[in-house]
């Protein structure tokens, strides 16, 4: 019979388990209790460490998809858009245990975290980065192909492109209500009017609420209102797609 509680792996770790998910070197980026100022640092690290693991895959499925755009190979975008988008809406999911952070206490944490800012995240900057180049990935693909978006979505059939339109969307959606958490969050625990490690006034945050990375996307939708059934006599319907 087999032995199966040999280890076939190289690597750190008493086991194959420990050696292939390198859990003893993920488990002590922690503070340990003896660094810690408040015992809530670890709930703090957890939420953050976790955020940036989600943001590196979801922002590696967005590469792929944009890569995928480019080759034409739209259901295979679509499908790594939406697993980004799970992602992302895991990372808001899980703002909740912030709420379990007095305002008090997180004044003893905020002592040890330097200029320490969200701002300097690698995987937020990622998520910036990475949005403009699928955006560019699809607006270069319609253009190209002389696809009309708004005869997409009057159509009432879903297609690739409709698909795909809408999983960029779901995209663009979830990023914006991450940042609608985390300033609700940020404001329940300093305050409206504090500011920042970095000097930067939490009300500054409502800025970037309002961020979309595919505009077009979204003012399509307004052109569609403007046009459709319900619009009224005088409303432009020679408005083109992209026109400021």
């Amino acid at each position: 019979m087999k032995d199966y509680s040999q280890q076939i792996l190289s690597g750190e770790g008493d086991n194959d388990y420990a050696r292939y998910m390198r859990t003893d070197r993920l488990l002590d980026l922690q503070r340990r209790s003896d660094e810690r100022v408040h015992r809530d640092e670890l709930l703090f690290q957890i939420v953050h460490q976790s955020t940036e693991l989600w943001l590196k895959l979801a922002c590696a499925e967005l590469r792929k998809a944009a890569a995928d755009i480019d080759n034409a190979d739209l259901n295979s975008a679509i499908a790594l858009l939406t697993r980004a988008s799970l992602a992302m809406g895991l990372i808001t999911d899980q703002l909740e245990m912030m709420r379990h952070l007095s305002p008090w206490d997180f004044q003893t944490i905020r002592t040890v975290l330097g200029h320490g800012s969200g701002s300097d995240s690698p995987g937020w900057l990622s998520v910036r980065r990475d949005s403009r180049t699928i955006g560019k990935s699809f607006t270069t693909f319609v253009q190209n192909r002389g696809i009309d978006l708004a005869e997409v979505y009057r159509a009432a059939r879903h297609s690739e492109i409709h698909r795909l339109a809408e999983a960029l969307i779901e995209w663009d959606e979830r990023v914006s209500l991450w940042r609608v958490r985390h300033f609700k969050i940020t404001a329940r625990l300093i305050g409206h009017h504090a500011t920042g490690t970095q000097g930067t006034p939490v009300a500054m945050l409502t800025k970037l609420i309002s961020h979309r990375f595919f505009p077009e996307l979204w003012e399509i939708r307004s052109f569609l209102t403007e046009t459709g059934p319900m619009a009224q006599p005088n409303a432009d319907s020679t408005q083109e797609f992209g026109d400021e």
